[in-house]
């Protein structure tokens, strides 16, 4: 499982450091593509494929699924760590992430997140007045105990 909030810069040729913790659970290589709120998805490549033979199951009729499917495999690029423990982000998701100097690297559970700094810090300032609302909508609909 992926937990913790790390800062990193990413440096001029686009290589960012994920935390050892992170690489140990990611192996040798990881799977990085677009995330939604304009970050980053970083997913094993074990869960990538569970993903990838979950989206086989969504009817390619409806417009949403296929542009959902554009949106996340044509993206998609398997990293390898390189002996820093470093992965180069490719220039699209660099630019789609709009990531230039500092990061925020965070374990989401099932997944890593990448964020331009900045842009993650006024996320979280947006919606971390309303997690105690978001917490009971999730007890309501999932029956987690917080």
């Amino acid at each position: 499982m992926f937990m913790g909030e790390y800062t990193h810069s990413i440096d001029a040729k686009g290589r960012v450091i994920l935390p050892a913790k992170f690489r140990e659970e990611l192996g040798i290589h990881c799977v990085v593509t677009r995330g939604l709120e304009g970050c980053l998805s970083v997913y094993t490549a074990d869960h990538w494929m569970a993903l990838a033979n979950g989206m086989k199951q969504l009817k390619a009729s409806k417009e949403s699924v296929r542009a959902f499917k554009r949106f996340l495999f044509g993206s998609a690029a398997e990293v390898e760590f390189d002996k820093q423990g470093r992965v180069l982000i490719p220039s699209t998701l660099r630019e789609y992430a709009k990531l230039n100097k500092d990061v925020t690297v965070l374990g989401t559970g099932d997944k890593i997140e990448i964020w331009d700094k900045k842009a993650y810090e006024e996320y979280a300032s947006r919606v971390v007045p309303d997690m105690e609302e978001i917490a009971e909508s999730l007890d309501e609909t999932l029956a987690l105990d917080f």
